[in-house]
């Protein structure tokens, strides 16, 4: 299942959108490159995937390039994007500055402030992350900051599944307890917290390297007893490349 509308399919079904809706078409001979050939503002637009409406699109201005020599949509103003399951809940939500879908290419590349959340209630934040929808994966080189319910996850080097709920951080620079991030390290103001159930703990690694120079992979999330969450023992911190780390989540609140 897909979070984004199948867009390489450029006949999309479109089911509804907001009232106050503005198309506007170029009709005029100009420079594909830098002049859309159509503009729409104020876009809340239901669309349908197999005949199912799957997804919910918000933005105040979407520019289409179609004849442009690599054909693309631009979102220059902001994306929010809601998935919906079959009864109409929604499962996952992205936030972002701005994007751009390279239609031939069947990629989304999502710049600023990046926020999902994923069906297990975990947040992914970091400056860019492309989608490849054609090879079903989601990778950024920037550096990424996860928040699972028992845990923190700081790193580069991220590949996920569309769903984000298989993924792998190839080059961890910190795992914490959650408990490190209260009290105002956090932004208190988010409304879609990290409610997961902690995850089985991970077997020690070996003593020669440090829990920070291993790839992190997700893992299914393991059952509570009584309903109190399992404990977690968080690997060790490096604290590596904290500057940068900090300055961007001073950007991301």
């Amino acid at each position: 299942m897909r979070l984004f509308p199948v867009a390489a399919v450029t006949g999309l079904v479109i089911l509804g959108a907001c009232s106050q809706e503005k198309t506007d078409v170029v009709h005029r001979e100009t420079d594909g490159e830098l002049v859309p050939t159509m503009i729409t503002r104020d876009v809340v637009t239901m669309i349908s995937d197999s005949g199912i409406t799957r997804y919910r699109i918000t933005t105040p201005l979407w520019l289409v390039y179609d004849e442009s020599k690599e054909p693309k949509w631009r979102f220059p103003e902001s994306l929010f994007l809601e998935k919906f399951d079959n009864n109409f809940n929604t499962d996952a939500t992205i936030r972002c500055d701005s994007a751009t879908y390279y239609r031939d290419k069947s990629l989304w590349e999502l710049n600023g402030n990046v926020r999902i959340l994923n069906v297990q209630n975990e947040k992914f934040l970091t400056n860019q992350i492309f989608w490849d929808q054609r090879n079903h994966k989601v990778y950024s080189d920037s550096f990424i900051h996860i928040e699972r319910s028992d845990r923190i996850i700081e790193g580069y080097g991220f590949e996920s599944n569309e769903k984000m709920t298989t993924y792998t951080v190839t080059r961890p620079s910190g795992i914490f307890p959650v408990s490190d991030f209260r009290g105002g390290a956090r932004d208190s103001s988010a409304t879609d917290s990290v409610t997961a159930e902690p995850e089985p703990e991970a077997a020690p690694a070996p003593e020669k390297k440090a829990a920070d120079e291993q790839p992190v992979q997700s893992r299914p999330p393991k059952r509570a007893i009584d309903g109190k969450p399992l404990p977690s023992r968080p690997a060790p911190v490096n604290r590596i490349d904290r500057e940068e780390q900090l300055k961007l989540k001073k950007d991301l609140k």
